[in-house]
């Protein structure tokens, strides 16, 4: 086992899912562990498929293995973010709850509605849309977070992540709801000395190509190389500083 920082990442599903499928949390190639060998140590992933800024928070509020690797952290990657962009018609909250539907037959019929209707929508609303989670309400978590592990390691070093791009189908393709998130994160993490990196220009031509996986949102290998090489950058700064 490495001796250098350990990085706890809590993250959305960009950290675990490859070019072809979801992947076990210790495959190498995820960008969370490109970024700890970069800056020298190791990665402990905590991560969630769809993790809003708000569903990270409750799994650092409920989750005790999160405790346990954050009695170990040297630098903590806040990962989430970029699917609080993402366009949902349907409030987050009703849709989560769709796999709890009985019977069977009608929570199929809930999940291929919720399908046809989402890209639809979000073209039909562009801009004025709803998101999965607004931009103030992003950052309320985040910063809920970054207290968190603040408050219990003192002096902490944390680094977040601006949301990516993507050209799901499921989503119309549209992405209206990212700059107004950027601005919002960039603003928080300017007034409370947190290192961001932009996944953006390091991906964009990558996802928007489609060189990535086939559902127009999850990267490659190319990308969660530098991606995780420029997050592990800026931890490696945060740390000397």
């Amino acid at each position: 086992m490495s001796a250098g920082p350990v990085l706890v990442v809590v993250a959305d599903s960009l950290s675990f899912h490859g070019p072809d499928r979801a992947e076990p949390a210790d495959e190498p190639r995820l960008w969370p562990h490109v970024a700890a060998r970069t800056a020298g140590g190791r990665a402990e992933l905590h991560a969630g498929l769809g993790w809003t800024a708000r569903h990270a928070w409750r799994a650092m509020a409920g989750d005790p293995r999160i405790w346990a690797s954050l009695r170990r952290a040297d630098a903590v990657v806040l990962g989430v973010g970029g699917m609080d962009t993402l366009p949902s018609p349907v409030p987050t909250s009703v849709r989560e709850l769709i796999p709890a539907v009985r019977p069977a037959r009608l929570r199929r019929a809930l999940r291929d509605g919720h399908a046809w209707l989402t890209p639809r929508a979000a073209r039909l609303l562009g801009p004025a849309g709803p998101v999965a989670l607004p931009p103030r309400e992003t950052v309320r978590h985040l910063e809920r977070l970054r207290v968190a592990v603040t408050a219990l390691i003192p002096g902490l070093p944390v680094v977040g992540m601006l949301p990516a791009v993507h050209r799901a189908p499921l989503y119309g393709g549209v992405h209206a709801g990212r700059e107004r998130h950027v601005a919002a994160m960039t603003a928080w993490a300017h007034a409370h000395d947190v290192v961001l990196v932009d996944p953006a220009p390091l991906v964009a031509d990558h996802v928007l190509g489609g060189h990535g996986n086939p559902d127009g949102i999850h990267w490659g290998w190319p990308a969660h190389a530098v991606v995780g090489e420029a997050i592990g950058r800026a931890v490696g700064e945060a740390l000397a500083g």
